[in-house]
């Protein structure tokens, strides 16, 4: 990758959803792929994450969700960054989705969305594809 700064990543536990241990795997998968990443921990709200998003500096969200509340979750943050002016900000995701919900997300401008089992040099090859992409349209 030819930019000029790390890929800033925010992993993120939003809701109720106490399960984290897959976020835990990508955050330290993506870490050792070079990028910095910042794991916001359990139970955050659209809000929060979205905030952190922001006093970060961050160029992705990486949203977790294995609780069913992803289509409610994912389109709250997506929301709040256009709300914010952060809509530049890539909001991709994982967990246990729907094919059909995924696509309808991915319809309304949501990134991939990796399931479960999926190879994390994945994920950084999306990134490491992707974030330039936006970055150039800053």
């Amino acid at each position: 990758m030819n930019s000029e700064r790390k890929i800033r990543v925010l992993v993120a536990k939003a809701g109720l959803d106490g399960h984290d241990r897959g976020a835990k795997i990508v955050a330290a998968s993506l870490r050792d792929c070079g990028m910095e990443v910042i794991y916001t921990g359990l139970r955050q709200t659209p809000e929060m994450i979205v905030a952190a998003a922001i006093q970060e500096d961050v160029d992705a969200i990486g949203l977790s969700s294995l609780s069913g509340a992803h289509m409610t979750l994912f389109r709250r943050v997506q929301e709040l960054l256009g709300a914010k002016g952060a809509a530049n900000i890539l909001l991709f995701g994982g967990g246990v989705i729907p094919e059909a919900d995924a696509r309808e997300l991915q319809a309304q401008g949501v990134g991939r969305l990796f399931g479960p089992g999926t190879d994390t040099r994945e994920i950084a090859r999306y990134l490491e594809e992707e974030v330039p992409k936006r970055r150039a349209l800053a």
